[in-house]
């Protein structure tokens, strides 16, 4: 007979935490959300740890380049996506560990000969009033010009417009040569009171912008996570298909630690590619892998060599494997089970193998459940695609601005690999779909008002630190009734901007 679980399979929505004892030191500004994120020996320290419990997806709709270094700042870890190929993946992560603090790369570039119309349509969608005019439309082209929004109006000039003919020409900007420091870039951008300083090698080609805007902001991230020459730290995806060429080329690029991406764990391919990674590299590389939802999965890749587990099949907003193939579990049940298990490996070998809650966060209060629950970590796709810094365009549709995001399993991104059980090299059929999701402005704003509820849910729980949460929390099981009873109710809610009649 098959095995029957007792339980049902339950949600982080299913669950709240009951508040306990807070002393005068269980303030917000004590809390300490540091977790580690690789294996380590007990009652030692791990290689790396994460300065707060986010990181985001290993998805093209989420982690790319400038993903990686705006979470960095706030320190948390991207793991950039591997459905590309990878050249351009190891591109990427060259890129995040070149990255300068305060320099900024362009991500919005235009040809002169394009349009008014063409400007209009790149602010849009990059959100950028400041737009690079290089010769050939690259972040890293020969700069012709600079256009920002003082040199047009819309209500004057024609859509048809050639760029060349209002943009601020390269003879009348203000500019600093490659390899000037921040102190230095930020002195010229106050005496010449400019929003926006580019910075020009002996080629005449752009390499930077510093933005005066940022000038606050650097001294605002106290909790970059940085490695050991002060670079950004960054993580890669890397698939069961081709992982003898691509995780050398990402080692060789810099990334602190990869993850194998797939949407179900507890296979030999995995077991393979670890054991590739250990007879290589040794404990040198740290690879994490995944995911899988119960007890067994984790001791498997536990016992093969990760570093970290990422724990959830089907939870995701975009993911439709449960519907499709009928396999999965409730993200809460499969993240204490395997909680459970990292104890038991823990008592058994001496060495902590870190969680990572892949899935099922809709609201905020859900991080702090999974914290709870034993997750040292967490995963986030949707979370993460809706600010600016995710790579996907934005749009507005019916009057809300929106971005886009989609699965790794959809016909959108094809990423085959993330499927694969050693059959054809094509997916055969969708285990994500393609979507929108509210445009909620910068990382930076957002992360920190999440981490701000996580922190103050803490100190109602009386703790100040993740271990603590851990091991000292009590949680309830709610009913459905108690669930409608924790939101509004009984109250006509008013209508943003409404008018009562007296």
């Amino acid at each position: 007979m098959a095995y029957y679980y007792k339980e049902p399979s339950r949600t982080f929505n299913e669950y709240l935490l009951v508040p306990g004892y807070s002393s005068k030191d269980c303030v917000s500004d004590r809390v300490d959300l540091s977790t580690p994120v690789v294996k380590y020996k007990r009652g030692e320290e791990p290689a790396l740890r994460s300065n707060i419990p986010l990181a985001s997806a290993v998805m093209q709709a989420v982690s790319d380049d400038r993903m990686a270094v705006a979470l960095a700042k706030e320190g948390g870890i991207s793991f950039i996506y591997a459905s590309q190929s990878v050249e351009n993946q190891a591109a990427m992560i060259r890129r995040v560990k070149d990255h300068k603090a305060g320099f900024v790369r362009s991500d919005s570039n235009i040809k002169p000969e394009q349009t008014l119309q063409d400007v209009l349509k790149l602010k849009e969608k990059s959100g950028h009033s400041t737009i690079a005019v290089t010769e050939d439309g690259t972040a890293d082209g020969k700069i012709v010009g600079i256009v920002t929004s003082r040199d047009y109006r819309v209500s004057r000039t024609p859509l048809d417009t050639k760029v060349r003919e209002f943009m601020t020409p390269f003879e009348d900007l203000v500019y600093a040569e490659d390899g000037v420091s921040l102190p230095e870039a930020n002195d010229i951008l106050w005496e010449h009171k400019l929003n926006a300083l580019p910075i020009i090698d002996a080629n005449r080609r752009l390499t930077h912008f510093v933005f005066r805007k940022d000038y606050d902001s650097h001294k605002e991230n106290p909790y970059e996570l940085l490695d050991e020459q002060k670079r950004y730290i960054v993580g890669a995806g890397v698939n069961t298909r081709d992982y003898r060429e691509r995780v050398p080329a990402l080692v060789e690029a810099g990334a602190d630690v990869l993850c194998i991406d797939s949407s179900e764990g507890f296979t030999e391919w995995q077991k393979e590619t670890l054991e590739f990674v250990r007879k290589e590299y040794g404990d040198s590389v740290k690879i994490g892998a995944g995911n899988v939802v119960d007890r067994d999965g984790f001791r498997f890749l536990a016992d093969a060599g990760a570093d970290f587990v990422k724990v959830g099949i089907g939870g995701g907003s975009i993911c439709i494997t449960r519907e499709q193939k009928g396999i999965g579990r409730g993200q809460a049940s499969a993240v204490m089970d395997v909680a459970e298990a990292r104890k038991e490996y823990l008592e058994q070998t001496g060495y902590y193998i870190p969680i990572c809650s892949d899935g099922g966060i809709v609201y905020d209060y859900h991080m702090t459940v999974a914290l709870a629950m034993g997750a040292d970590f967490m995963m986030l796709g949707r979370y993460f695609a809706r600010f600016d810094e995710s790579p996907t365009a934005k749009l507005n549709v019916n009057g809300n601005y929106v971005k886009e995001y989609w699965g790794e399993g959809s016909n959108r991104a094809r990423n085959w690999q993330r499927y694969d059980m050693g059959g054809d090299t094509k997916l055969s059929f969708e285990e994500g779909v393609d979507s929108y999701v509210p445009y909620a402005g910068s990382l930076k704003d957002n992360v920190n008002q999440s981490l701000g509820k996580v922190k103050s849910t803490m100190c109602n729980c009386g703790v100040i630190n993740i271990p603590d949460l851990q091991n000292h929390t009590k949680i309830t099981l709610v009913s459905a009734t108690s669930i409608v009873e924790g939101g509004a109710h009984d109250v006509i809610l008013k209508e943003p901007g409404g008018n009562i009649s007296r």
